[in-house]
């Protein structure tokens, strides 16, 4: 799930200063869940730019923001209000915003602020447990990640700040050290963690990242039938 806070009106407004013309689009999935790219959210927008001066010529919530073909079905459903509109709105993630420019050339404006891949607690409450490293050794630390859950992201052990099971970055924040320690206790495994990890390396996630094996794969059985 990715988190995200609505973006500043005054920001929008501002980014879309010298076109009076917008089409309003949300998210069905994560942008719905963290209420920053609902119906409800596309219509408060909706509200806050016509206060603003601004004609909304259509608004829409795509089922999946940033899958792209979703985002043209709904443009295509939307043909008149595309030709004529001077600007996009996107409350969604920064891929759902530029899943939009994929499928335009008309000026495309972000209406959230990403923030974390998080998982859900309960409703409004969320957390971040993973930051996509891209080589995941997890089973080695109870299940508990020490790049995203450590302040320090420290792969060996604690710093010597813990105090009293919490860390020294945020003293509010549980030490992912004793969390991870704990959780090995429990599995009967607190011996078992004797590797040192060298530094993390971070090119296996060069930006931009691309996976293509299910499209390479569709293609390379219509070549081997023809």
């Amino acid at each position: 799930m990715i988190i995200s806070k609505k973006k500043p009106a005054e920001e929008i407004i501002k980014a879309l200063e010298g076109e009076t013309k917008v089409i309003i689009l949300g998210c069905g999935e994560c942008a719905t869940v963290t209420q920053t790219g609902g119906e409800n959210e596309v219509a408060e927008m909706k509200a806050i730019l016509e206060e603003a001066g601004k004609e909304v010529l259509a608004t829409d919530v795509v089922h999946s923001g940033c899958a792209e073909l979703d985002v043209k079905r709904v443009l295509r459903q939307h043909k008149e209000a595309v030709g004529g509109t001077e600007a996009f709105v996107v409350l969604s993630c920064g891929a759902g915003t530029q899943a939009v420019r994929a499928a335009t050339d008309k000026h495309v404006i972000p209406g959230t602020d990403p923030l974390f891949l998080g998982n859900i607690r309960r409703s409004m409450d969320f957390i971040e447990k993973c930051s996509h490293c891209g080589a995941c050794v997890i089973d080695e630390y109870g299940a508990i990640c020490p790049v995203t859950r450590c302040a320090k992201g420290l792969l060996n052990g604690p710093c010597g700040g813990t105090n009293h099971g919490k860390c020294e970055v945020d003293p509010e924040m549980d030490c992912a050290w004793v969390l991870i320690h704990e959780q090995l206790k429990k599995e009967g495994r607190e011996d078992k963690r004797t590797r040192l990890h060298e530094p993390k390396d971070w090119n296996v996630i060069r930006h931009p990242g691309e996976l293509a094996e299910a499209r390479e794969k569709v293609g390379a059985a219509k070549s081997g039938g023809e």
